[in-house]
């Protein structure tokens, strides 16, 4: 969005964007795959969010996306055409929430919502047609990585210096909605993780060495801190689930749950009033207005969809009637008292992917949609176990590689209860780096064929070579 009052540092930041989108549109004529990275870039940060006026009225969105499949059909050599069972399913949800757009309950609403989702799910499928190498794909992790990375250090910065609370973390734009709003940034930091310590570890792109080491720790912590910063109970959630998850890929366990103990005991005493007396609230949700709501929203939606089978449309929601009961407690004097009150509420969004997905696109859009996720994660697991065995150092990035993956998309189905994030485009990306890799570990045990058996050679040793 344009904003008034343009100085020179703002003309500054303007032509640095405006330079470093050029520097892509214009080598991309060499290498096309550029132009999928630099979607993958204004996706995700949204620099025309940032920008003071030069890119807000460019739509670099449309221009890369556009750029990134004419440079896919006529110049790039090193893309595939290859199509998975998967893109198919996201091709099937995209005709489906297509449908139920044109008879959706608030059509203009709806029209709004459809117009950023249709792009995420083309996007998702298109995707893994570019990634036809090892190195397309730790190249598009890395730009998705850097990415995000640049607003979450930021909201890291100014976590530290005391900026943060429930709404009031500003990051580079005063704009709570995407991959900015506050519960759904802390949801995609905790996910990323993962693969910002496989990066750290395996990349090539850069080298793991100190520095490479150095930077990726700090933005673990800035990642860690992004919850503190939005006081968003589920980047809370999402990180405990994530410490527990990572036991099962790390060597010495021990080891790591002592280093989470005394960097849990180590922070205690400087994490925000506020911010712990809105965790407290986890355990209290009777007392807890928000939760009150969320669970009132779910029941209303629950009886929807019943109603309407195939859902009514994006935002649907603004048809809710809700009225609940919350508990207030007096802690004032030496006597608690508490005191039931009656709330009513309507047109509250729905506050879970679950539901979201209910309440919008009905029974059949929620299977399709449950489908695509746990089909990620089982796609990823057959990646492993495919590669378990195998001492090849590619094999073993690859593996390392599903395994952040397959973490990362844990991370966002829990977080996915809380917050309303279904059609989240960062989550799709990674939906696509999953694609991608399994199409290239399949077509690489497919051309080595199966294993020879060979008398006195152990099984471990027959894989290795694959």
């Amino acid at each position: 969005m344009a904003r008034a009052g343009m100085g020179v540092p703002c003309v500054i930041l303007d032509l640095f964007l405006a330079g470093f989108l050029g520097l892509f549109m214009v080598t991309g004529f060499r290498r096309p795959f550029l132009w999928v990275l630099a979607y993958l870039y204004v996706d995700i940060f949204a620099p025309q969010k940032v920008s003071y006026g030069m890119l807000a009225t460019a739509q670099p969105s449309l221009i890369f996306f556009v750029l990134a499949v004419l440079g896919w059909l006529f110049l790039d050599r090193g893309a595939r055409a290859s199509f998975s069972w998967r893109q198919g399913l996201i091709i099937a949800l995209l005709v489906y929430c297509g449908l139920t757009t044109l008879r959706a309950d608030f059509r203009e609403a709806a029209a709004v919502k459809w117009d950023w989702v249709w792009k995420s799910l083309v996007f998702a499928a298109f995707l893994p047609l570019t990634l036809g190498s090892r190195l397309r794909i730790e190249g598009a992790a890395l730009t998705m990585v850097l990415a995000v990375a640049t607003i979450i250090i930021d909201g890291g910065l100014k976590t530290l210096a005391g900026g943060g609370g429930y709404g009031v973390l500003h990051l580079f734009v005063d704009d709570n909605t995407g991959i900015y709003e506050g519960s759904t940034l802390s949801a995609i930091a905790i996910s990323v993780i993962p693969l910002v310590l496989w990066l750290a570890r395996f990349g090539t792109i850069f080298p793991p060495d100190w520095r490479v080491r150095v930077f990726a720790a700090g933005l673990v912590f800035a990642c860690l801190l992004i919850p503190v910063g939005t006081a968003a109970r589920t980047g809370l959630v999402c990180a405990g689930l994530l410490g527990v998850i990572m036991l099962r890929s790390v060597k010495r366990r021990a080891l790591y749950l002592g280093l989470i103990a005394v960097g849990m005991m180590i922070a205690m005493p400087f994490l925000p009033a506020e911010y712990v007396e809105r965790m407290n609230t986890i355990n209290h949700a009777e007392a807890d207005e928000s939760a009150g709501t969320r669970m009132a929203v779910w029941a209303w939606t629950l009886d929807y969809a019943n109603g309407h089978l195939f859902g009514g449309g994006f935002d649907a929601y603004r048809g809710d009637h809700l009225h609940f009961k919350v508990q207030n407690v007096d802690k004032g004097g030496s006597v608690m008292a508490a005191q039931t009150q009656d709330v009513t509420d309507k047109a509250r969004a729905y506050h879970s992917s679950y539901f979201e997905m209910l309440g919008e696109q009905g029974w059949p859009g929620l299977i399709l949609w449950l489908t695509l996720q746990i089909s990620g994660l089982t796609q990823l697991q057959w990646v492993r176990r495919k590669l378990k065995h195998s001492t090849d150092p590619g094999d073993l990035s690859d593996r390392a590689l599903a395994t952040a993956l397959q973490e990362g998309h844990l991370v966002y189905m829990l977080g996915a209860g809380f917050v309303g994030i279904a059609f989240q485009p960062f989550i799709y990306m990674l939906v696509g780096l999953q694609i991608g890799l399994a199409t290239l570990v399949r077509a690489r045990l497919r051309k080595a064929g199966p294993p020879l058996a060979q008398p006195g050679l152990a099984p471990a040793m027959r894989l290795g070579a694959v």
